[in-house]
């Protein structure tokens, strides 16, 4: 019997999904985003400042903002919530402003809080995976988180009664 060392050829393979945010190519340096002010130097999306930008280009998340297009998707709800909301609303906060100096692209898209749950949408995967591990750290509770579509969009469930 002949094996071969290649695997089979008649398996179904999954097509990748493309993700539209993500870019394929090097932006030209400096590009400046003319909805948020960030700048891509040195292969990357910083809050660096720059004299001329010769370039303009809408960043990634401003690009996921205008088409409410979020990667993170944080729902919080139980009693601890509805007894402590302005305390934990103000964490959330703080972990944007945190993580938006460190990466560019990481924000806060919509934070809604109705019926005693918090929605909240955010650009990127690791500002809300960031946020809901937080919670669990400093409050507990029961914390679970999902990929989906090949890690490119996380959903994210805190509760604690």
């Amino acid at each position: 019997m002949f094996r071969s060392s290649h695997g089979r050829k008649d398996r179904i393979l999954k097509q990748r999904r493309r993700d539209a945010y993500w870019e394929h190519q090097k932006w030209p340096e400096p590009t400046r985003c003319p909805d948020c002010g960030a700048v891509f130097m040195g292969g990357r999306w910083t809050w660096e400042e720059v004299a001329e930008a010769v370039h303009e280009a809408r960043c990634p998340a401003c690009r996921r903002a205008a088409d409410r297009y979020p990667a993170g998707y944080v729902e919080l709800a139980g009693a601890f919530l509805r007894a402590h909301q302005e305390e934990i609303l103000n964490l959330i906060h703080n972990l944007e402003e945190q993580e938006k100096q460190a990466r560019p692209l990481e924000r806060i898209l919509t934070m809604e809080v109705q019926d005693g749950r918090c929605h909240v949408t955010t650009t990127g995967v690791h500002l809300a995976r960031r946020i809901g591990e937080a919670l669990a750290r400093a409050y507990q509770g029961e914390l679970d988180f999902a990929y989906a579509d090949g890690d490119r969009v996380i959903r994210v469930h805190w509760h604690r009664d």
